[in-house]
């Protein structure tokens, strides 16, 4: 594969920055754009590649959007593949619901599937989007041909062995907790700032991530308006929070995969990542199952976008 050597520094040498605009000639534009009904909200969808081509799912972060993959989608879409990406809901352009969980976002992923096509195809998930991933294949098997998983496998504290009864207690917390926090945050509205000001306030989450890179980000992600630049994520979110579910219990599904499984793992942790290390994760790999750690951090598809597109791709050749 062409580029299989991409890395984060040369994406970020060939940007060009001004006031209101960031380009770089590695990031791939979306060929396609449209808006899919989930239950009454507007789900905005991206694609990349030809119409025609064999169909592949991207699922990105919390406080991410689909375009945080214009360049790792596009070296996908180079080789004839059709990619497909969605923001979440209350992310990026997609429709603000008034309130949203893991199984929202489930419901609109399978909407947005189904818009695709009906016969099963490849998914990758990176962070939030792994974890969902980990979900999606064991409750719809029948709709991923393999799943990829890229620091997306949350187990920072260790899973304790309780009956359901007590699970569903713990769950009833997680949903109160979240309604009360939804109901302090109502009127919470995001600062704005300058692009590269921006860019510098998502570095304190992201130190390893360049600012050129920092700053397309903001240009894909954020809105312009005459007080400056926003970030199109819901200012209620906060982090690990994305409704009354623990990350943690994504990886309950871990082991239950009957698709081949690929995880990646950046070796570095920073302040997006869960905390996982490869011993946390290969006791509950699947029987197709295969890990993988690379010298990144949590964002190991930016930082490292052609090795692990060229990972990705010599996977999901292989026979399902």
């Amino acid at each position: 594969m062409e580029q299989a050597g991409l890395t984060l520094a040369q994406v970020s040498a060939a940007a060009v920055i001004t006031d209101d605009a960031v380009s770089i000639s590695y990031a791939m534009e979306p060929s396609r754009r449209r808006t899919v009904d989930s239950a009454g909200i507007g789900i905005e969808v991206y694609e990349w590649g030809p119409a025609d081509g064999p169909p592949i799912a991207l699922v990105h972060g919390g406080f991410d959007f689909a375009r945080t993959y214009d360049v790792f989608a596009g070296l996908l879409a180079s080789q004839g593949w059709r990619v497909v990406s969605w923001d979440h809901r209350n992310h990026g352009n997609s429709q603000r619901a008034a309130l949203t969980s893991w199984s929202a976002d489930q419901r609109d992923a399978g909407a947005v599937l189904n818009s695709v096509s009906t016969d099963p195809m490849p998914i990758v998930g990176h962070s939030k989007g792994g974890a969902m991933s980990l979900r999606l294949g064991d409750a719809w098997p029948h709709r991923f041909t393999h799943i990829v998983n890229i620091d997306g496998m949350p187990s920072r504290s260790r899973q304790p062995d309780m009956a359901e009864m007590m699970r569903t207690r713990l769950t009833s917390g997680e949903l109160s907790g979240w309604l009360d926090h939804r109901q302090r945050a109502s009127d919470a509205e995001r600062k704005p700032d300058t692009l590269e000001g921006l860019a510098r306030r998502r570095a304190r989450m992201n130190p390893r991530l360049s600012h050129e890179w920092l700053c397309y980000l903001v240009a894909v992600g954020a809105d312009h308006s005459p007080d400056g630049w926003r970030w199109k994520i819901d200012a209620m979110m906060r982090m690990g929070g994305f409704g009354p579910w623990r990350p943690e219990w994504a990886l309950d599904s871990l082991s239950a995969l009957s698709q081949p499984f690929l995880g990646i793992l950046g070796e570095e942790q920073e302040p997006m990542g869960w905390g996982t290390f490869a011993k946390n994760v290969a006791p509950a790999l699947p029987r197709n199952g295969h890990l993988e750690t690379l010298p990144a951090g949590h964002f190991v598809h930016i930082e490292l976008p052609g090795r692990v597109a060229a990972m990705v791709l010599d996977f999901i050749r292989m026979p399902a």
